[in-house]
C-alpha cells in the first residue's frame, strides 16, 4: 500500500515555506503522494450543501483565500523529485478542457511523469456562477466529456473532438504528457453517478471516507459501494480489476477514536494498532493508495504527525 497526504492550498499554512517544508519532509519520510485541493474563488454567500460535513456547512468559507490548484501542483513539482502529485480532486468543469489538458500535460512534463488527475464534478453552484463555468446542472456530463477530450489531446497526433461541450480540430497539441498513454485519471465521489463515471472513463476510483449521504467509514460500507463499482464496470464492458482503488481518510490522524452513526469505530481513527489493522482491511479489499489527514495548526505539529504516522503505521504495513 502507498501513502500520501494533502498540502494546504488555503489558510494560514498555505504559504511557500510551509508547503515546501511539508513536501520535502514527506518525500524524505517515504510518502508516495502529495495531494492538492481545488477552489478558484470562495463566494461570500453559499447556499449549496457541502457533501463532507454533517450539517452541510463549508468549513473554509470564512477565510475566502485559495491558491490555484494547477499552479500549486507545478510548484510542488519543482520542490520534489520522486513523490507523486495528485489533484484531490480537480473540479473538472471549472477550467476549459483544452487549456486544462495543456496545463496538466505541462506539469507532467516538468515533474518527469508524476501527475495523477483526480477528477470531480463539483458541488458549489455559487462558484460555478462566479467563474462562468458551464451549466451546474449539467456538470456530470461536462466532466465526463472533458475527460474524454483530455485523453484525445494527450494521445492522438492529430486530435479532433466534436462533443456537446468541447469542439476542436486541425490543431497541434504538444508537448504530450510524459506518462503513456496519459496521466492516470481517478474519479472522486461516492454517489451512484460518480461510481458510473469511474466505471466508464477512469483508471481509478478515489472516494472520500466520510460523506454523510454515502458513508464509507467502515469496511463493510466500503465493500458494499465497491461491489456497485465493480458491477457498473462489468456493465460497461471493463474488467473491474483494472480500476485502481484509493481511499481518502479526510479526518485528523490525531489518535482520537471517532464513532460512526451506528456507534462503531470509524475506519482509521483511534490507536496506532487500529490504524494498522484498518489499513490491512482496506488492502484486503483491494485499496492500493491511502491518503491521510496529517495537517495541524502549525507546521511543527504537522511534521510531528507526519513523522509519527510514517514511523508507527506506514512502516508496519
Amino acid at each position: 500500500m502507498q501513502f500520501g497526504f494533502g498540502v494546504p492550498h488555503r489558510g494560514a499554512n498555505a504559504n511557500p515555506a510551509t508547503i515546501t517544508a511539508m513536501a520535502r519532509q514527506g518525500e524524505a519520510l517515504g510518502y508516495d503522494w502529495l495531494t492538492v485541493s481545488d477552489h478558484v474563488v470562495i463566494p461570500r454567500q453559499i447556499e449549496s450543501k457541502y457533501p463532507y460535513s454533517d450539517g452541510g456547512n463549508f468549513p473554509g468559507q470564512a477565510g475566502g483565500d485559495c491558491m490555484d490548484q494547477v499552479t500549486l501542483l507545478s510548484f510542488l513539482a519543482a520542490q520534489t523529485s520522486k513523490i507523486r502529485l495528485l489533484t484531490s480532486v480537480m473540479v473538472v468543469p471549472h477550467r476549459p478542457a483544452v487549456v486544462t489538458a495543456k496545463m496538466l500535460a505541462t506539469v507532467d512534463l516538468l515533474s518527469n511523469g508524476r501527475v495523477t488527475v483526480g477528477c470531480g464534478a463539483g458541488w458549489m453552484r455559487e462558484e460555478f456562477a462566479a467563474i462562468q463555468a458551464p451549466d451546474y446542472d449539467r456538470r456530470g456530463a461536462v466532466t465526463e466529456e472533458y475527460i474524454r477530450a483530455f485523453k484525445t489531446l494527450w494521445t492522438e497526433d492529430n486530435p479532433a473532438f466534436d462533443g456537446e461541450f468541447v469542439k476542436f480540430r486541425d490543431i497541434v497539441f504538444l508537448p504530450k504528457p510524459v506518462q503513456k498513454p496519459h496521466p492516470p485519471i481517478w474519479i472522486g465521489g461516492e454517489s451512484g453517478p460518480a461510481l458510473r463515471r469511474a466505471a466508464r472513463v477512469a483508471d481509478g476510483w478515489y472516494p472520500i471516507g466520510y460523506n454523510p449521504r454515502f458513508p464509507l467509514d467502515t469496511a463493510p460500507r466500503f465493500a458494499g459501494r465497491l461491489a456497485r463499482l465493480r458491477r457498473y464496470a462489468a456493465e460497461a464492458g471493463r474488467d473491474p480489476d483494472s480500476i485502481t482503488l484509493a481511499y481518502n481518510a479526510n479526518w485528523a490522524m490525531d489518535g482520537n477514536e471517532i464513532k460512526t452513526d451506528t456507534g462503531e469505530r470509524r475506519l482509521l481513527s483511534g490507536s496506532t494498532q487500529a490504524l494498522v489493522d484498518d489499513a490491512g482491511k482496506l488492502a484486503e479489499l483491494g485499496v492500493e493508495h491511502l491518503i491521510v489527514n496529517v495537517q495541524a495548526e502549525t507546521i511543527a505539529a504537522t511534521v510531528e504527525r507526519m513523522e509519527r504516522f510514517a514511523r508507527e503505521v506506514k512502516a508496519r504495513i
